[in-house]
């Protein structure tokens, strides 16, 4: 029974090095299922952009915001997904859509992206 129960914790954290990774990231642009981005902490990008392939059926959502979780959910699926026109023109202003990317284990494919901003201008002060 210690060996059964040793073998489940071993287990367990092995799956914990293996998890997906999820990160904001700021997409620039989108040429078939190749997504280049930059990594975004705190509105601002970090280091150089980085160019992942999307698995073939990448689940693209719009964000929606869960005030009890206080995490993005997956809200509505987007049209079309990376070939719809919020990716082709770069959002809105053409800099970029801000979104919410998920990898898989290898962390060299991209299985989710949740568009999370991109879409709004803010007003001219």
């Amino acid at each position: 029974m210690r060996k059964v129960a040793v073998a489940g914790i071993i287990l367990l954290l092995g799956i914990g090095f293996v998890a997906a990774d999820e990160f904001n990231a700021l997409v620039t642009k989108v040429d078939g299922n190749k997504v280049s981005f930059y990594r975004v902490k705190k509105g601002q990008k970090e280091g150089d952009e980085i160019t992942l392939t999307a698995v073939e059926k990448v689940k693209v959502n719009k964000g929606k915001f869960n005030k009890e979780t206080k995490k993005q959910e997956a809200g509505d699926p987007i049209d079309g997904g990376l070939k719809n026109e919020l990716f082709t023109k770069g959002g809105k202003d053409g800099k970029g859509v801000i979104v919410r990317i998920t990898t898989d284990a290898d962390n060299k494919k991209i299985t989710d992206i949740l568009v999370t901003g991109g879409g709004k201008k803010k007003d001219a002060k």
